[in-house]
């Protein structure tokens, strides 16, 4: 058994029902196949060019998620294939979404993008700029997007506290928008929170769903 089989076996005795997504940026086509060999399906790619190269090179039954920023020009060239959208931060973005969805017959899971950390380099709503979009309702008119839930990050700090904090705010915030929005929506039920650094933290939290990187890559 390889390091990459070892340390996903590991990582996924502790997440119990959370989904495992493996992120594959910056890494060889090899050790993603190796990942794939170990069982793993679900991947992820911060950027669209990344992303349409490793779809055309590796098996097709992986399920690609895209966790970066998304500019709408871009979204043409991953909707004939995308699983998951994890960083919708705007109506316009899902406009668009639910545009390329239909021109491909789909319809295209996403995540919308909420904003909890103090770092100013990171993209998404605040609480208030969510709930704007939510309560003008436009979204509910698209009918190729499915609004599946929340995506999260942290700040980058060894600040446990703080983490903490972060995370119970993306829950609350998540709590209070399926209470507020999707009451009755069954598909409105993810929470993706944490990465290799801080996601045993985010499974304190309800998260539904892990982006994790190095911590599987990472050699023994």
């Amino acid at each position: 058994m390889d390091s990459i089989e070892r340390n996903r076996q590991r990582i996924m005795q502790k997440l119990g029902p959370t989904q495992l997504v493996v992120v594959s940026k910056y890494r060889s086509l090899n050790e993603i196949q190796q990942t794939y060999d170990a069982g793993q399906r679900v991947f992820a790619e911060n950027r669209v060019q990344a992303l349409m190269e490793r779809y055309s090179l590796l098996p097709p039954d992986i399920q690609w998620h895209l966790i970066g920023h998304l500019q709408t020009n871009k979204v043409k060239y991953i909707a004939p294939f995308i699983a998951m959208i994890h960083s919708v931060d705007s109506l316009k973005l899902l406009q668009e979404i639910d545009r390329q969805a239909e021109k491909n017959n789909r319809i295209i899971p996403c995540l919308l993008q909420i904003y909890v950390a103090t770092e100013d380099t990171k993209f998404g709503l605040d609480e208030n700029e969510l709930h704007l979009l939510l309560q003008n309702g436009d979204w509910k008119n698209l009918s190729h997007v499915r609004i599946c839930g929340i995506m999260a990050m942290a700040s980058l700090t060894e600040d446990k506290v703080q983490i903490h904090q972060e995370f119970e705010n993306a829950h609350r915030i998540f709590l209070n928008s399926k209470s507020r929005y999707f009451q009755n929506d069954e598909n409105f039920r993810e929470l993706s929170i944490g990465m290799s650094s801080d996601y045993e933290i985010a499974l304190e939290h309800g998260s539904t769903m892990v982006r994790i990187g190095s911590k599987i890559f990472e050699s023994d």
